[in-house]
């Protein structure tokens, strides 16, 4: 800190480690841990999760050029992060392993083809772990609920620990010299809570550093339903319900559909106040746990990739469909939301079934996928979306593509389009060419508008810009749905 620019030292770059062979779609970065102190290490990545890492001797951090070993590169299959433990590293894998399993190989001469099973694949999906003195903690999920487990390297045990209750969990070390570990809870219905938990003598308390927010009584009526949606291919699809207790399926609730399926990222079982705050006024809200996501596996993210990316939205409208089939709401009542590569799903869904939805959310989110590889961030989305550049998957992005399927005289639902005039990850116009062709082309008469935010990028922390950005969205999507508290007087 404190020098000029020009002094800093370029310790792992294209330009400088050809040998590294760092493509232009790859991120290189480095870090330093406190568990392996003798060594610092580099990787490269992009958008895909497996994992390519390199180390040296800390001692060479100063030296000219940094003699940079791998230490695992995608032919491995790992994936998430690395922990260092008495000179041993642990990592997730998913070869031969759909739903993750956690290896062991010795850090000073890895060798992954004879990495040691410290945690076998399970039913359920790993979904991450971390570590403190002593002891491995390691999160799986059903694709909803989560259960813990803890692992003990010293007597190669593995235990399940007890929750507090049940929800989506996550842990993360109080630090490396305890074996205390910060593990929160949250499900659809209940707030965020979290605890400090003792993983020697296995014990919960109460978390020094986050008290569980106060919600009005009303909240405490929310209900949730968890079923499986036939799929337009037979595979059945996850699908998350909360609403008031009591609500009647009549056909005439609104609800308000949210879902993403990319990247292998879930949806998990989380408290969303904003979403929420919907319900209480008598709207359902439905997650559909669309394929493209990682609710169950590595496979079901890639039967949402590249060529296989249709059943993305294929599988929001047979949830769709089955909301209106089953008295949840009727399709003058449903909308649909989609953020970020999420507007894919949404654009899509709209476009293929305009008539299943009466308005639509696209929000900061890819309308537009046959151009996308050419705005700032395109290149390093390529792994999951494809080029145009090979014929198979030009294709593929053409299905994706929002704005190439709309169509003169179709009546499409309402649809608000939100961007970030600074958003170098979505760009302004992939969202504005979508608004212009469904302006030109609906013939419903039903309001397409274009929100830009000038002073935001992809998201911003300014809460009150948040907060506005999402109350007019819910606003607007209440109003379409004909919820009576939201019509003009």
């Amino acid at each position: 800190m404190g020098t000029n620019v020009s002094a800093d030292k370029d310790f792992f770059s294209a330009e400088s480690y050809p040998a590294m062979n760092i493509a232009a779609n790859e991120d290189p970065s480095i870090f330093v841990s406190e568990d392996a102190k003798e060594f610092v290490f580099a990787q490269k990545s992009n958008v895909q999760p497996d994992l390519n890492i390199y180390y040296a001797p800390i001692a060479q951090f100063n030296s000219a050029n940094i003699l940079w070993k791998p230490l695992c590169n995608s032919e491995d299959k790992l994936v998430g992060s690395i922990k260092f433990l008495d000179g041993k590293i642990y990592a997730m894998s998913y070869k031969d392993a759909n739903n993750y399993k956690i290896i062991s190989t010795d850090l000073k001469n890895p060798d992954w083809d004879n990495a040691t099973t410290i945690a076998s694949e399970k039913s359920m999906t790993l979904k991450n772990f971390s570590q403190s003195k002593d002891y491995l903690l390691m999160v799986y999920t059903d694709g909803i609920t989560s259960k813990l487990f803890k692992y003990n390297p010293k007597t190669k045990k593995t235990s399940e620990i007890k929750l507090p209750f049940d929800g989506y969990v996550s842990a993360k070390r109080w630090d490396s010299k305890s074996n205390n570990f910060l593990v929160s809870t949250s499900s659809w219905n209940k707030p965020f809570s979290e605890f400090l938990y003792n993983a020697e003598k296995d014990v919960f308390t109460e978390s020094p550093l986050n008290k569980p927010m106060v919600y009005p009584l009303k909240y405490k009526d929310l209900m949730v339903e968890e079923v499986e949606v036939k799929g337009h291919d037979g595979v059945m699809i996850p699908l998350s319900l909360i609403y008031n207790k009591g609500i009647k399926k009549n056909g005439a609730n609104v609800c308000i559909m949210q879902g993403y399926g990319a990247y292998g990222k879930s949806l998990k079982p989380e408290f969303n106040a904003e979403l929420n705050s919907l319900a209480v006024k008598g709207a359902i809200i439905a997650i559909p746990h669309v394929r493209g996501g990682g609710e169950k596996g590595k496979e079901w993210h890639q039967s949402g990739f590249k060529t296989t990316k249709p059943n993305t939205w294929k599988d929001f409208i047979s949830c769709a469909e089955y909301l209106i089939d089953q008295g949840f709401t009727n399709s003058n009542k449903l909308g649909g939301m989609g953020t970020s590569a999420g507007g894919i799903l949404i654009s899509r869904a709209i476009t293929e079934r305009p008539d299943l939805f009466a308005a639509a959310i696209n929000n900061v989110g890819v309308g537009n996928a046959m151009r996308f590889e050419f705005s700032a961030n395109g290149p390093p989305n390529i792994p999951e979306f494809g080029t145009v550049k090979d014929s198979t998957e030009c294709k593929a992005l053409y299905e994706m593509d929002g704005m190439q399927h709309v169509k003169a005289g179709i009546r499409y639902p309402a649809v608000m389009n939100v961007a970030g005039w600074n958003d170098v990850r979505v760009v302004a116009w992939q969202l504005g060419k979508f608004a212009a062709a469904l302006q030109n082309d609906s013939s419903s008469k039903k309001p397409v508008l274009m929100k830009v935010n000038y002073n935001d990028g992809h998201f911003t922390e300014d809460m009150a810009v948040t907060r506005a950005n999402f109350a007019d969205q819910y606003a607007f999507m209440m109003w379409q749905c004909g919820h009576p508290d939201f019509q003009p007087k």
